[in-house]
């Protein structure tokens, strides 16, 4: 066997930053630490008789990394012990502390649950983003995406999820789950609103929660057309013009329509097609780059926590790219 260097000892002549050593640097600067405690601390467990409550932080900064790399409790307890850019990253010296056990971050996790805490962080990335200069345009992208729920019975309850066994049709397959609602600003393509809903609710009945009042177009996919949508659009939104895609239909040429949603709807946002890829953006990072294409929890509640929580405001802070001190952008 090859003799061993000193690289054990932290001398590494041919190391190199990781991908993953790069993300977690970047998202050291970008996650505002001290608001997102102070946002935890009033629920927190406080000293008193009993054995010390841990650091507030540290619990944080080891939920973000079970969402972050999809782990779930058990398995970011044991990255953590394996993987030591974790373990610096969560402040953990495994030469003076045990790392924290699957429980304690279960525990951390049902407190956010219970104090609906995901929504709260979620507001509190838009309002340090407003305080940094970040302003709402006129646009509004509204959209939804099918997050899968397992179809299999073979549980303890031996039953679907109670909250995630409607159905939807999509193509021509049939899927269990629950729906992630989206609005986005049509400028910045960060998002300002969400709902999550079970699967088989249609898009356009979560509009009115999608929106903030103030719009002047309101961009969307076919789903949101017909004249129910339309006068719930006037009610909420009267400064509100409708650019939603027009509806295709069966044994009719598809060139007109076609051409009508590639019509330029703004000099400065181009037509409809380009404006509303902004939210299938967010769709691209939740699904495919933060890893939730498919529940964790049972219960819309416990998943929808992680989704305002760990993926949209994180999603918005990366889009953004700049650190939130909480300190107002000089003018």
């Amino acid at each position: 066997m090859k003799q061993m260097t000193m690289t054990t000892t932290g001398f590494e002549k041919h190391a190199r930053p990781t991908k993953k050593a790069e993300f977690l640097a970047r998202m050291e600067t970008l996650v505002p630490w001290a608001e997102f405690c102070a946002v935890i601390e009033p629920h927190y467990p406080k000293a008193g008789n009993g054995w010390p409550p841990a650091g507030l932080e540290r619990r944080l900064r080891m939920y973000c990394i079970a969402h972050w790399f999809n782990l779930a409790d058990e398995a970011c307890t044991e990255a953590l012990y394996d993987t030591p850019l974790f373990r610096d990253f969560c402040g953990f010296d495994l030469g003076d502390e045990r790392i924290a056990d699957a429980s304690t971050l279960g525990n951390f996790r049902h407190l956010l649950e219970a104090h609906n805490l995901g929504a709260t962080i979620s507001a509190k990335v838009g309002e340090l983003l407003m305080r940094q200069g970040v302003r709402l345009s006129g646009g509004t992208i509204v959209d939804a995406t099918l997050i899968a729920a397992p179809p299999s019975v073979k549980n303890r309850d031996k039953a679907r999820d109670p909250e995630m066994h409607h159905q939807t049709k999509k193509g021509n397959q049939w899927h269990f789950g629950m729906k992630l609602h989206i609005g986005a600003d049509s400028k910045t393509g960060l998002s300002h609103s969400a709902s999550v809903t079970a699967a088989n609710v249609h898009d356009s009945h979560e509009v009115p929660n999608l929106l903030h009042r103030d719009e002047t177009r309101f961009y969307g996919d076919c789903a949101y057309r017909g004249k129910t949508q339309r006068e719930r659009l006037r009610e909420i939104a009267p400064k509100a013009k409708d650019f939603t895609n027009r509806r295709t239909y069966r044994n009719a040429p598809l060139e007109p329509d076609r051409e009508t949603n590639r019509r330029p709807t703004e000099i400065s946002f181009g037509h409809k097609f380009a404006v509303r890829s902004k939210v299938e953006h967010l769709f691209l990072a939740l699904k495919r780059l933060w890893d939730f294409a498919k529940i964790r929890y049972r219960g819309l509640a416990k998943n929808a926590n992680r989704a305002f929580a760990m993926l949209l405001a994180m999603i918005n802070l990366v889009k953004w790219g700049r650190p939130m001190t909480g300190a107002v952008r000089p003018a």
